[in-house]
C-alpha cells in the first residue's frame, strides 16, 4: 500500500490535471465576470439612449 502511495505522489499526472482544472476555473470566472460587466454597460447605454431620444421628442 505504501508503495502505491509513493508512486502516486511521484507521478506528475495528478498535479498537472489539478493545475489545468484550477486554470480552467479561473478562466471561466473571468469570462462570466466580463460578460456580466458588459451586459450592465450595454443596459446602461440603452437606457441613456432611450432617455435622450425621449427628451428630444419632447415626451
Amino acid at each position: 500500500m505504501l508503495k502505491h502511495i509513493r508512486e502516486f505522489l511521484q507521478r506528475d499526472d495528478g498535479p498537472t490535471a489539478v493545475e489545468y482544472a484550477v486554470l480552467l476555473a479561473l478562466i471561466v470566472v473571468v469570462c462570466i465576470g466580463s460578460a456580466m460587466s458588459m451586459a450592465d454597460a450595454t443596459a446602461d447605454s440603452f437606457d441613456e439612449s432611450s432617455d435622450s431620444i425621449a427628451s428630444a421628442l419632447g415626451s
